[in-house]
């Protein structure tokens, strides 16, 4: 595909909804912006389109390497642009998602027990069959791309009103450098972001806590989504900046996973345990710790809070989680 006839962006402006029963569970007005309604099913595809825009017509094929939703992100994009596109997944990314990679038409590799096992596969063959390698979340251009999330919040929620807090999960850290920058090109460096990990997939929270950027031992939350051992360097810098104040936060699975049931249940929406992190922040009753604390206002305002979505659930996965986690 030529510049010519390229689409100005590959994602679309998300909903921007109030939720009546997480309102009254937090106390205030929530707003979920829907980014599981993107056309690979999550916010990834905001930041690898508009990288992928970026390298157009100098590449014969990308390379992603993914637990599930970066991969499909970039299969999808590069289908659109006519590339070929080779996904690298590690072994605990479920079935589903390497078969919704086939149905995109990519060459799906498996390597390696996490995703830092995939991502050095990718880089090698990045090289070796000189492919443009698209990396899922350290990289300007993705961050870039990512920003324009809170543009479109801004418009939805009107000239007169801007978020008391904005809530996102956070696993490399790709969608918190985005709205960190979204935030900061709105002028709205007083809006704090409360991110969210799960227990076994923290590594933002382990870099706060130690004050510098680490390598956890191992990935082992069941959010696979948010497995990256170590956070990118940007994300950490942010949380040392504040401006906007970043407060990380962590749940368990089993949180995670109930607000992934009750979500379902409430909005009639299935996302991924990664996503669950973040509607745990309201669920399990972060906010309102947190405003009991004085790290957040009351009254606080209007809540953010980022659907991140995914691709790796359905029925059957739900139900696999239920087994491992509920027993």
């Amino acid at each position: 595909m030529n510049d010519r006839t390229m689409p100005e962006h590959f994602h679309i402006n998300t909903p921007l909804l109030e939720s009546v029963s997480m309102s009254r569970r937090a106390g205030t007005a929530v707003y979920l912006k829907m980014e599981n309604s993107q056309p690979s099913g999550s916010f990834k595809i905001r930041g690898i389109g508009h990288l992928c825009q970026q390298m157009a017509g100098r590449s014969k094929g990308v390379v992603c390497s993914s637990g599930g939703n970066a991969g499909m992100a970039a299969a999808y994009v590069a289908k659109k642009m006519g590339l070929p596109a080779t996904i690298v997944v590690p072994s605990s990314s479920p079935q589903l998602v390497v078969q919704k990679l086939q149905t995109q038409g990519a060459t799906v590799t498996v390597t390696g027990k996490v995703w830092d096992d995939a991502n050095a596969e990718a880089l090698r063959l990045a090289e070796v069959e000189g492919l443009t390698y698209v990396p899922p979340f350290d990289h300007p251009l993705l961050w870039q791309g990512h920003a324009g999330i809170m543009p479109e919040i801004a418009a939805s929620m009107g000239p007169n009103l801007k978020p008391g807090a904005v809530v996102v999960s956070v696993g490399g850290g790709g969608l918190l450098c985005g709205v960190v920058q979204g935030l900061k090109e709105l002028g709205w460096t007083d809006v704090p972001i409360v991110s969210m990990e799960t227990v076994g997939a923290d590594c933002f929270n382990a870099a706060v806590k130690a004050g510098r950027v680490v390598t956890l031992d191992d990935i082992t939350s069941e959010a696979k989504c948010l497995g990256a051992k170590s956070v990118c360097k940007t994300a950490f810098e942010y949380s040392q900046s504040g401006a906007p104040p970043i407060i990380s936060e962590l749940v368990t699975d089993r949180q995670a996973l109930q607000a992934v049931e009750t979500f379902l249940d409430e909005e009639r929406v299935l996302v991924e345990l990664a996503c669950g992190a973040a509607l745990a922040a309201v669920y399990s009753g972060v906010i309102c710790r947190l405003q009991q604390e004085g790290q957040l206002k009351t009254p606080l305002g209007a809540l953010v809070v980022i659907v991140c979505g995914g691709s790796s659930i359905n029925m059957e996965q739900l139900n696999t989680l239920r087994h491992k986690l509920h027993t």
